[in-house]
């Protein structure tokens, strides 16, 4: 072979590697993508193949009473973070006051609670044995019906905890959009004869709209997932009927077809969401933007605005925490025993080994779209973000109906050919649980990753090419290395996420294999309040961490 022939076959090597590898990512991404769509396909499939007199039954019985229920919930809670979360970002960005600085950090903390845990610990207070309710008793001698006292196991105590967890959502999306609003128009309103409140309505508001709404469906696409709250207070929506359907009364068809209506509702506000965030458009009148002059407030208006911005926290995560804390000492378990110690180490298996496999899921989507933009790699990445807006009881459903199939067939058929019971190899494992994991939370890994790859100019992925370093090369050299931070940030979301989790893992956690998470729901189920109090005090020290993160970005924005 002559030297030109030898040097003219390098360049063909370098691209055939390159090509090799780019499909390598895209036949890695579609995998993905088609394993977050199995799960709603599988709804869809076993509640139209399951027959008309199921559901029949569900609409004559219990299908109005939840989408009633549901559609309340989500209302209540829409208008509450909306209202919360609205005001405070309003009053920390557009006004001085005292403790301001330290109010626009904290008002993100209750984000490390989940809503079930706040239900136990307010349970706790409020109920007819708490110790509100027998104060009043002892002070005033009133009998049991001699008073009337608020439920707190209703709808509307269901919807103020999720109110407390999730308004930190729109308040962080509703700070950045006024953070970034230009004072022209709101001046402009001023001098036109506004008031500072008009002024509000009229221009600032209406500029944030698209934030706000994405921060609103955010809350409320959580609070359709929701159901260890819901469970507890005896809430009945489409989560709590899916669990009863699929566990108490063994119908798998019934479980699937209000899987699929819950489904369909989550998917709506997915595309309301999607639709709302790409309509948002800011316009700014040349390149410099006069910052928005914050307003001194003094006296009354200074005490309204701290009680308005310092309630949230403290009705949201001060008092749970401390009630917590007081319910854990009071109990009789101790998280340093052996069964509690097996209820972390299973709660940190799944939870490290979900992230993990979900980030690098994530990086291989990400990579895929950046190495072949259009409309396959964008159609793999929306498909791949559906899991978050389906709430975790669908996805178990979703993967439970196809996989409890598969291994039944496969018992069946290894028995009459071979005389061996396989058993559930497949249904009762831990991998799938973890793959309902991927699915839900494939959305947050993904926005992490991409926010990071945004920030790699195109510049050096040329270079890198230029240097022959192939796909595989150029993320293992020169991207991995600058996303390190990005990819932290998505494991440790992740990592939270699963922890808190609670639907998915009751319905799909292999026989004795129990959570932190479950731990506490079984232990409040049996009106063990005092013992539920210790898991959920290690769940939310957990979910500190990326909270944490969160109040370091804010507290640099000053």
């Amino acid at each position: 072979m002559s030297k030109s022939t030898q040097i003219s076959s390098v360049p063909s090597k370098r691209r055939r590697s390159k090509k090799s590898g780019g499909t390598a990512f895209a036949i890695v991404a579609w995998i993905v993508a088609l394993a977050c769509l199995l799960p709603m396909v599988a709804v869809a499939l076993a509640a139209a193949t399951g027959g008309t007199d199921t559901i029949r039954h569900l609409m004559e019985t219990v299908l109005a009473g939840y989408a009633g229920t549901t559609l309340v919930l989500v209302l209540l809670v829409a208008i509450g973070t909306g209202m919360v979360g609205v005001g405070a970002a309003w009053l920390v960005t557009m006004t001085r006051f005292p403790g301001v600085r330290l109010l626009e950090v904290v008002l993100v903390l209750p984000l490390a609670l989940p809503a079930y845990v706040l239900a136990y610990a307010y349970t706790f207070i409020l109920d007819h044995p708490g110790i509100v309710q027998t104060t009043l008793r002892e002070v005033t001698g009133w009998g049991p019906r001699d008073y009337w006292f608020p439920e707190i196991r209703s709808v509307g105590g269901a919807a103020l905890m999720l109110v407390l967890v999730l308004y930190p959502y729109v308040y962080l999306l509703a700070r950045a959009a006024f953070v970034q609003q230009s004072a022209g128009a709101f001046l402009a309103a001023r001098a036109l004869g506004n008031t500072s409140l008009q002024a509000f309505w009229r221009v600032s508001l209406p500029m944030a709209r698209p934030a706000i709404a994405s921060g609103v469906l955010l809350a409320v696409m959580e609070t359709i997932a929701d159901f260890g709250t819901v469970s507890y207070f005896g809430v009945q929506t489409f989560a709590t009927g899916i669990y009863t359907s699929w566990f108490s009364l063994g119908d798998r068809t019934g479980a699937a077809q209000l899987a699929l209506c819950l489904l369909g509702f989550a998917l709506a506000l997915a595309l309301a969401e999607r639709t709302t965030r790409g309509r948002a458009r800011y316009h700014h009148a040349g390149k410099q933007q006069a910052k928005m002059p914050p307003v001194e407030l003094r006296g009354g208006q200074a005490a309204l605005a701290i009680v308005f911005c310092a309630l949230p926290v403290l009705l949201g995560f001060v008092l749970p925490v401390l009630v917590l804390f007081e319910m854990g000492l009071e109990s009789e378990q101790s998280l340093f025993s052996k069964r509690y110690l097996g209820f972390l180490q299973n709660s940190v298996t799944l939870a490290m080994t979900a992230a993990m496999l979900t980030v690098g899921a994530a990086i291989c989507l990400g990579f895929y779209q950046r190495l072949r933009p259009g409309r396959p790699s964008a159609l793999a990445g929306h498909v791949s973000r559906l899991g978050y807006a389906v709430p975790g009881g669908v996805i178990a459903v979703g993967l439970m109906v196809p996989f409890a199939a598969f291994d039944n067939a496969l018992d069946a058929w290894m028995r009459a050919n071979f005389e061996i019971r396989t058993g559930l190899l497949i249904t009762g494992s831990i991998w799938l649980l973890v793959a309902a994991y991927m699915v839900r939370f494939m959305a947050a890994a993904l926005g992490a990753y991409e926010g990071g790859q945004a920030t790699l100019h195109a510049n050096m992925d040329a270079a890198a090419r230029s240097l022959g370093q192939g796909p595989l090369g150029m993320l293992r050299r020169v991207h991995l290395p600058i996303l390190t931070p990005s990819l932290m940030t998505a494991l440790l979301i992740v990592f939270v996420d699963v922890m808190k989790e609670l639907p998915a893992t009751l319905i799909m956690r292999p026989f004795n294999y129990d959570t932190l998470a479950v731990q506490a729901y079984r232990l409040a189920s049996d009106e063990r309040l005092e013992g539920a109090a210790v898991p959920s005090l290690v769940i939310m020290l957990v979910g500190l961490l990326p909270v944490i993160l969160i109040c370091r970005q804010v507290g640099r924005r000053h």
